[in-house]
């Protein structure tokens, strides 16, 4: 049976993994609605991969014993300036949830919890991954600046972006 704080904030992390899905989805109804398709398809990979994280952490809280408590996901931010305000914002939240994953770690580790922390160093890897490809991206927006060309290349460039190039 799991500790009960750590199934809080596994519960926790659940909610912020679907939040996060939430709004990759908007970001990505954004983009489309601006005829980015290839940025549109970006995001929608990342809606993806943050769905299958909250299942993931749902299946092991699940295996441990543990009651999944879902919460209130509120409405995602659909209005941005431009591409790179989108990439920045995508950036913040994936350091939330760099932060929230480290978090869950400390806890794990405090409890004693071996096959805990076992799990979360998965997701620790893939956060390392997860903000550089959004770092990589602003990298390149910024230094596109207003070129449309060069909007148009990232686009199509990140629309070349598989599911399977996305580790779930």
């Amino acid at each position: 049976m799991i500790h009960d704080d750590l199934q809080t904030a596994l519960n926790a992390q659940i909610n912020q993994e679907l939040t996060a899905a939430y709004n990759y989805l908007a970001m990505s109804a954004y983009f489309d609605a601006q005829n980015l398709d290839g940025f549109a398809a970006w995001m929608y990979l990342q809606y993806e991969e943050e769905q299958a994280h909250a299942m993931k952490f749902t299946r092991y809280l699940q295996d441990r014993g543990g009651e999944v408590e879902l919460s209130g996901i509120g409405s995602p931010r659909s209005e941005f300036s431009d591409p790179l305000e989108v990439f920045k914002e995508s950036l913040s939240q994936e350091q939330k949830n760099t932060s929230s994953i480290n978090n869950l770690y400390a806890l794990a580790t405090k409890l004693n919890d071996y096959a805990t922390q076992s799990q979360l160093q998965w997701f620790i890897d893939e956060q390392v991954e997860e903000e550089k490809s959004v770092e990589d991206v602003i990298a390149l927006l910024e230094r596109i600046g207003d070129d449309t060309a060069g909007l148009l290349y990232l686009n199509d460039k990140l629309g070349a972006r598989t599911p399977d190039a996305a580790e779930v």
